[in-house]
């Protein structure tokens, strides 16, 4: 039996239930917000038991948090914030999509801590994932967009794959690679067949026919489809080697209807083998979002896993089972699944040594909490201590609604900065941001 609601795109789309269309401006959100069954299952992972819950420690004094960028009068919808040192001249930019105002924005660091923000891009519909690369071999990064032409619900074919060729003065030449597709939510470039061409793995979220496929580079700079995967909800496509032979493999996270993770391994000539190494047995588990971190620092990246899609529900908001979770890289593309802790309206999962004691840690955001009371959280870090037991800590109740979140590194200290983008949906409207640069004390 097909589930309707699943909030995805980078963010996400919800379904169309009887009550959407008396909630019309809470699907249009929905569509962007998730970002993020049946019991169709191959090869599922049960979950552990989920650990005993306590009450997150207080760290609200680590970072103090400075609004970036231009002014807002309206309600954000930043859905991507991408870490990067664009220009190349040793300070990291910020590059973000926002798909309120349908733009690429750079925030240029002038000095450490002082951006300069820039409109490299207008008029790409809906944006919600770049990729920075230098697709031409040229020497300047280039800009790759996942485009899902419009936020709201829909089959109709306008997803969009876009570059943004840096012509070498800060400038950029906008080339439209793939378009009349289902809703493009996640793109990366590698190398996926050993040619030494740049190919692109693709997630189209769609809504009732999304997919998944990878894009062959081909000599005369066009690009020949693969398919890999029929089905909707797919939000984000990372790329490492996952099973230690040597060449890049391919996960994606299928959300809407399925709840999982698909491993596409690749025997390095562009033919994958595709298998499910886990899936939710709830439903409503509310996916929204992967990453790759070695967590345990063994040589193997595992995979960070989100669920907190809360926009579902005529009542949008979080759910009791929201959290963080790790899929632990044990080899020969097995994994094993481990819960972190739970988070209400859990987003972007970020590995990143927070306090600079050699562990990797985690950083996620919230995007769905009860945002009416004081102490609900929007940023947490989970502590690694080493051993892979995390110690929650909450490092902000304001601003709100947060759903992406990356690390950009602190000149002047030994511990990174964090940089959030707000998106604003569904009120209350009390606590907005849009660009956030959090700055280690």
């Amino acid at each position: 039996m097909k589930k309707t609601g699943r909030l995805a795109a980078f963010l996400s789309v919800t379904s169309l239930r009887t009550f959407a269309f008396t909630f019309f401006s809470l699907i249009l959100a929905s569509a962007l917000l998730l970002v993020l069954g049946c019991e169709r299952r191959e090869a599922t992972v049960k979950p552990r038991s989920q650990p005993a819950r306590t009450a997150p420690s207080p760290d609200l004094e680590r970072f103090s948090a400075h609004p970036i960028g231009s002014a807002f009068t309206d309600h954000p919808w930043i859905t991507h914030i991408n870490v990067i040192d664009l220009d190349r001249d040793g300070q990291s930019d910020i590059i973000a999509c926002d798909g309120k105002e349908h733009r690429i924005i750079w925030l240029r660091q002038d000095a450490p801590g002082i951006f300069t923000e820039t409109i490299i891009a207008d008029g790409v519909p809906g944006p919600v994932h770049t990729d920075v690369v230098d697709i031409d071999s040229d020497g300047d990064l280039d800009i790759l967009i996942a485009s899902m032409g419009q936020v709201f619900p829909t089959n109709d074919k306008i997803g969009a794959v876009i570059l943004l060729v840096n012509r070498g003065d800060q400038s950029f030449e906008k080339r439209v690679l793939l378009d009349r597709v289902a809703r493009v939510t996640d793109v990366r470039a590698v190398d996926l067949n050993g040619d030494g061409r740049l190919d692109l793995a693709v997630a189209q979220f769609g809504y009732d026919d999304g997919e998944v496929r990878w894009m062959e580079s081909l000599p005369d700079v066009s690009y020949r489809s693969h398919p890999l995967l029929a089905l909707a909800g797919a939000i984000n496509i990372c790329i490492a080697d996952l099973d230690g032979n040597q060449t890049p493999d391919l996960v994606t996270l299928i959300s809407q209807q399925w709840e999982e993770i698909h491993l596409f391994r690749n025997d390095g000539l562009g033919n994958f083998a595709s298998k499910i190494i886990y899936g939710s047995t709830n439903p409503d588990f509310g996916s929204s979002g992967i990453s790759l971190a070695d967590l345990n620092q063994d040589g193997r990246p595992d995979i960070l896993y989100t669920n907190g899609d809360g926009f579902d529900y005529a009542q949008p908001g979080p759910r009791p089972w929201h959290g963080v979770q790790w899929l632990e890289n044990v080899g020969d593309g097995q994994f094993r699944y481990q819960r972190i802790g739970d988070l209400p309206g859990a987003y972007s999962p970020v590995g990143v040594d927070l306090d600079s004691d050699g562990n990797v840690d985690i950083v996620v955001v919230s995007g769905f909490n009860t945002w009416s009371q004081p102490q609900a959280v929007s940023l947490m870090w989970y502590r690694n201590n080493g051993h892979q037991q995390f110690t929650p800590f909450v490092l902000a109740h304001t601003p709100t609604h947060l759903v992406t979140v990356a690390a950009l590194p602190h000149k002047g200290s030994n511990r990174p900065a964090l940089v959030t983008g707000g998106f604003h949906a569904y009120p209350p409207w009390d606590k907005l941001s849009r660009i956030t640069l959090w700055q280690p004390r």
